[in-house]
């Protein structure tokens, strides 16, 4: 894990949306991949103080999950999209 970044766990995470979206707190319905919006949220954080993304919850804070067998492809799509920006 990077210095500095906390690993939350799933009582810290629930209590971060049901505090609902802010600043600092984006909700992307993404279940099956990972749509544009989440990368333009992602710059914004940079360019911030940084924040948390949610996937797989709507922008109300209803929690959705995400498609078990997405998973793995979602992960491989964000990292390879992050190692390739232009």
């Amino acid at each position: 894990m990077q210095e500095g970044v906390k690993k939350l766990n799933e009582k810290e995470l629930l209590e971060i949306i049901g505090k609902g979206e802010c600043h600092t707190t984006e909700f992307k319905k993404s279940t099956t991949d990972i749509t544009k919006d989440v990368y333009e949220s992602i710059c914004a954080f940079f360019n911030r103080d940084g924040g948390h993304i949610f996937l797989g919850v709507k922008d109300n804070g209803e929690i959705l999950g995400i498609e078990p067998n997405c998973i793995e492809k979602m992960k491989k799509d964000f990292v390879t999209a992050i190692n390739n920006a232009n």
